[in-house]
Formats: structure tokens, C-alpha cells, sequence
């Protein structure tokens, strides 16, 4: 773990945490379990229906942007299935199936010792927030990683129309919980998303679970660490 210093304590309120790659992240192994499970229903080639599935993910990466409901990422996932189909050869009639089967949260796990790090900050009186650019479907996501009973507001940037690193994310999800930006430790696993909650006044933290940023934290274990222990004032 880090050997960085507690952060100053008097005025921390709540922890902000992006989602991907900082307290949950996507199990590409899922992948190869999806990819083998179309092989024994449909008689195809499982490394085909893998690359199909990497290829279409990365062909829609940022095309959700503009969701905003439910009912928009619903339709995006319809359409998403039906070009899914079509890359492995099947049939549309085969797209809800397969949708359901691998819905997009069954890709998601916990990072190591999230669950224990979210207790651990509740525990000294702090509340828990998730930042995250994706789509509406957040807390089914949470649900998914079981971290959801843990996190006091959820904001996916899609349903507030702007993005991280716009400083209209990160004010938003202040105001959700209830904090004024310099009462919140942020950390996200990008740097200029850091770098955005610090210009508001927000104290931040670089995590790299990669260990391959020197000046970041590398286990998510060290937020309690940067907390110390403080209590909600």
C-alpha cells in the first residue's frame, strides 16, 4: 500500500469515486465465458463470438453519451444486441437472449477490498459517493459488484448530461451528497479527472491498481489510509 501521508482532516466529509477501475472494473474473462456459452447453444466458434463481442463493444465505445433514461439505454442495448447477432451470424430473433444471458453489469467485479474500504469509511462517519461517464443503469451496476447498500448517491454522467472532467459532474455529485467541493476527497483511476475536482477545490487521488503510476495510490486499500480518522464534522 501507499505510504502517503492522511489527507488534512478538518473539514472531509465524503469520499467520490469513479466506478471502472478504481472500486469495480470489467472481468474480461466474462468475455470467454460469454463466448463459450454462445458456442454450446448455437454451435459457433467460440473465438469468433469473442472477438464479435470485443468488436462491437469497442465499435459503440462512446456512442452512449447522449443517453439520459432508462428507457434510452433500453433501446441502445436493443439495437446493441441486434448488431451483436449479426456480426456472429445469428438471427435478430436472437438478440434478446443473448442480451439477457450477458446483460452489460454481469462483465463487472470488485476491485480487491472494496467492499472493506466503503465499510471502513462509513465507519468513520463519512458518506460514499460514485462519479462514473456511463450510462443510466449505474446502480444496476453497484447491485451487480454487491456495493450498492454501501454508496449514499450514484451519478452516472449520462443522466446529467455532462461528463468528467467538466466541472458541472463533479457539482453535481457534491450537491447530491449534500457537501461543498472542498469537503470531498475524490479518486479516479484518470489523471485529468483528478486534476478537475482539485481545481474546484476538492482534495483528489490518482489510483492506479497497475502499479505503473509512481505518484498514485495502488491498492484501494490506501483511501483509509488518506482519510486517517477523520469523523463528519
Amino acid at each position: 500500500m501507499t505510504s502517503t501521508p492522511p489527507l488534512p482532516a478538518v473539514s472531509l466529509k465524503a469520499v467520490l469515486f469513479d466506478r471502472d477501475d478504481t472500486i469495480a472494473y470489467t472481468d474480461r474473462e466474462v468475455y470467454g465465458e460469454a463466448a463459450r456459452w454462445a458456442a454450446g447453444e448455437y454451435g459457433l466458434e467460440a473465438r469468433a463470438v469473442g472477438e464479435a463481442m470485443l468488436g462491437q463493444w469497442q465499435a459503440r465505445a462512446l456512442t452512449w453519451w447522449d443517453l439520459r433514461t432508462e428507457d434510452d439505454e433500453t433501446a441502445f442495448w436493443e439495437r446493441y444486441g441486434l448488431e451483436l447477432v449479426e456480426r456472429v451470424g445469428l438471427p435478430a430473433s436472437d438478440a434478446e437472449r443473448f442480451m439477457a444471458e450477458y446483460p452489460y453489469e454481469r462483465f463487472m467485479k470488485p476491485v480487491p477490498h472494496a467492499r472493506e474500504v466503503l465499510q471502513g469509511l462509513r465507519a468513520r462517519g463519512l458518506k460514499i459517493g460514485v462519479l462514473s461517464n456511463t450510462l443510466p443503469s449505474i446502480d444496476r451496476t453497484l447491485e451487480q459488484v454487491g456495493l450498492a447498500d454501501l454508496v449514499d448517491v450514484a451519478v452516472a454522467t449520462c443522466v446529467v448530461g455532462v461528463h468528467k472532467p467538466d466541472a458541472g459532474a463533479f457539482l453535481h455529485a457534491a450537491g447530491a451528497l449534500g457537501v461543498r467541493p472542498a469537503e470531498v476527497l475524490f479518486v479516479d483511476d484518470k489523471l485529468e479527472n483528478v486534476a478537475a475536482a482539485r481545481a474546484l477545490g476538492m482534495q483528489g487521488s490518482v489510483i492506479d491498481l497497475r502499479g505503473h503510476e509512481k505518484d498514485a495510490i495502488h491498492d484501494l486499500r490506501a483511501v483509509l489510509d488518506l482519510v486517517g480518522d477523520v469523523v463528519r464534522g
